[in-house]
């Protein structure tokens, strides 16, 4: 009667799920296939051991970075994800199966302990989270401080925010980011964004200097 549309729960907005249900890994699945067709682009390729590092590093792994800024994936689909990488890594095409020679854990070392530098992409989850507790603590003048401040933690700061029952999954998932901060488990990767944050403000303040790109900033988190 109002021309309003109905939203199914697995639709998208801004590339994101719309709603995010009890089946929270069905929400998420788009991830999963976007990685998959694109390693499937790059399989029937003749492709050096060099080359498939650098695609998993800038190209697979960057895929769930902006939905994994605003929403914890669940455990289970990030282990699918890295799985197909890992697949990817070592040549294996179809049935043709070839010999994993280093554990994937071990292939997210840094290089400097012998592996690979790539991500744990469940880490690299909560570390984004917690880049948005972060902001949430300290940019009280943008729009996303003052709609989380005015719906969740109106008398309270975002470190002593409560978790209600019926509170969005954005929202939940923010906390989870919190969590990492409290434990101190913060990442190389996270400690690379404060690092990056401190940078850019002392150039702005001190020398009027254009910042460093963020993405230079991940790089380099990277190869440590």
């Amino acid at each position: 009667m109002l021309g309003v549309s109905v939203i199914q729960q697995n639709e998208k907005y801004l590339g994101l799920p719309s709603l995010v249900g009890r089946k929270k890994k069905e929400s998420f699945t788009h991830i999963k296939q976007q990685v998959w067709k694109k390693l499937a682009g790059w399989e029937a390729k003749l492709l050096s051991q060099a080359v498939r590092e650098i695609l998993i590093k800038f190209m697979a792994q960057a895929l769930p970075t902006y939905t994994m800024t605003c929403f914890k994936v669940p455990l289970s689909l990030c282990h699918e994800i890295e799985s197909m990488i890992c697949i990817f890594c070592w040549g294996q095409k179809g049935d043709n199966r070839k010999i994993h020679w280093v554990k994937w854990q071990d292939l997210c070392e840094p290089k400097s302990q012998g592996g690979m530098g790539v991500k744990d992409l469940a880490l690299f989850n909560d570390a984004l989270l917690a880049k948005q507790t972060w902001r949430l603590i300290h940019d009280t003048d943008s729009l996303f401080y003052r709609v989380f401040k005015a719906k969740f933690f109106a008398n309270s700061t975002i470190m002593e925010a409560k978790n209600p029952a019926n509170a969005s999954y954005a929202w939940k998932s923010i906390l989870k980011g919190r969590d990492v901060i409290k434990r101190g488990t913060v990442d190389p990767v996270l400690f690379s964004l404060v690092l990056w944050n401190l940078w850019n403000r002392r150039n702005n303040l001190r020398l009027g200097k254009p910042t460093l790109p963020l993405d230079k900033v991940l790089e380099h988190s990277q190869e440590r």
